[in-house]
């Protein structure tokens, strides 16, 4: 008989919550016994590892809400951690653009809640000083974030899994979770590696945060989505065309930024990304195709509900999945100078959207509690930026939900 090994908290995700949480735990309590189980072979392998690196400045999020106040928090303890870590970054800035006068009353209210939310030296900008920062955008007014900067997260996870290690927390990788039993004190967790016992859990699995839910035998109030964003990466003797983050004015009725310019923090500088519904959640290209999870999307009423409020949007974005025209012609609204030819297709992320049954798109962080257990259900950009906070708030929670 298989002997269970045991712990007071087991955190299921080897992403940069999973890692954050088990880390802040581990500094706040360190006689409890955390480990962190990852399917992967490798730490930050999903949605940590697939995103374009932003450090995000909190110019989007409404005031009050979880993203606003993690985010800008979040942003200048990520400098603090990186710099005590020898960690690169770089705040190379952002302009928010916009192209025509239709869009100037959505840019000021970015500029409303970005003031609002503390963002740091945040400016409107008219387009001759538009034209001194990016030279070759197009734009009649702008948003300047000089603070928003570029990393890597995978880097930045690997320093806190490493730091959670050193204060005593354990990390299993290619660890599976296959089934969840709860029975009174004790949660069991079945893996490929053998079972884990522990008195309570926190589910930072990203695109398997629900069925995490489902596997405790509770019922979730949402449905994670899986979006595919697809990147272009820039010719190398286009790349002078941008200096720093070139986005657009968003659409404020769909949580995604459209497609904007990022320079990499290792060199080159990435198109995109797009948003298109991904067969798979983990279907980081067209041909992945994974037929239970592509049918319990189209069996969720709440895709439907979506579909009707979004169906417009939504043909789009996938015109200009299949259409590398089309994709050029949406760069070229920010960045005329771009052509067709100057476009290398690159890798692609999947968002896990949660999505409630009536279609609405969670467009702030979730993060519930059940008996023993705190799931964290709806965590997308800026959810990296926001990881030390993030950390920080579920370790609250489970400071008093646990009784810790």
């Amino acid at each position: 008989m298989t002997t269970s090994k045991k712990y007071d908290v087991i955190v299921i995700g080897g992403g940069i919550l999973g890692l954050s949480t088990a880390m802040k735990l581990t500094q706040s309590y360190p006689k409890y016994k955390v480990a962190v189980l990852e399917k992967e072979t490798e730490v930050a392998t999903h949605q940590t590892g697939h995103n374009s690196g932003v450090i995000h400045s909190g110019l989007y999020y409404r005031p009050g809400s979880y993203k606003a106040t993690l985010c800008v928090r979040g942003a200048r303890e990520l400098r603090d951690f990186c710099d005590r870590h020898d960690i690169t970054y770089n705040l190379i800035g952002k302009v928010v653009v916009a192209t025509n006068e239709e869009e100037l009353p959505a840019l000021e209210t970015l500029f409303e809640r970005g003031t609002a939310n503390g963002v740091e030296g945040i400016q409107m900008i008219d387009a001759q000083r538009l034209n001194e920062i990016e030279p070759h955008a197009f734009g009649v007014r702008a948003l300047h974030c000089p603070n928003t900067g570029i990393i890597d997260y995978k880097e930045v996870s690997r320093a806190y899994a490493t730091e959670m290690q050193e204060n005593g927390g354990d990390l299993f990788m290619n660890t599976k979770v296959l089934s969840i039993q709860s029975s009174g004190e004790a949660i069991s967790v079945q893996t490929s590696q053998g079972d884990f016992e522990g008195k309570h859990l926190i589910n930072c699995a990203g695109l398997y945060a629900d069925s995490v839910v489902r596997m405790m035998g509770l019922k979730s109030n949402v449905r994670i989505i899986p979006f595919r964003g697809e990147y272009y990466t820039i010719a190398p003797e286009k790349h002078h065309l941008v200096n720093g983050l070139i986005y657009p004015v968003p659409n404020p009725l769909f949580p995604f930024l459209g497609v904007h310019y990022t320079r990499l923090i290792h060199g080159g500088v990435e198109a995109g990304p797009n948003a298109v519904l991904a067969f798979a959640r983990e279907g980081y290209s067209k041909g992945i195709i994974n037929i239970p999870e592509f049918m319990g999307t189209l069996g969720y009423r709440g895709f439907w509900s979506m579909s009707r409020k979004y169906w417009k949007t939504g043909m789009g974005e996938i015109y200009r999945s299949f259409s590398k025209k089309a994709f050029t012609k949406a760069l070229q609204k920010l960045l005329p100078a771009i052509q067709e030819e100057d476009l290398v297709p690159a890798g692609a992320g999947v968002r896990a959207q949660a999505v409630d049954p009536t279609g609405f798109l969670l467009d702030d962080f979730s993060i519930v509690e059940t008996q023993n257990a705190i799931h964290v259900q709806n965590a997308p950009s800026p959810a990296a930026t926001s990881s030390l906070m993030i950390g920080e708030h579920i370790v609250d929670l489970a400071s008093k939900s646990f009784g810790l």
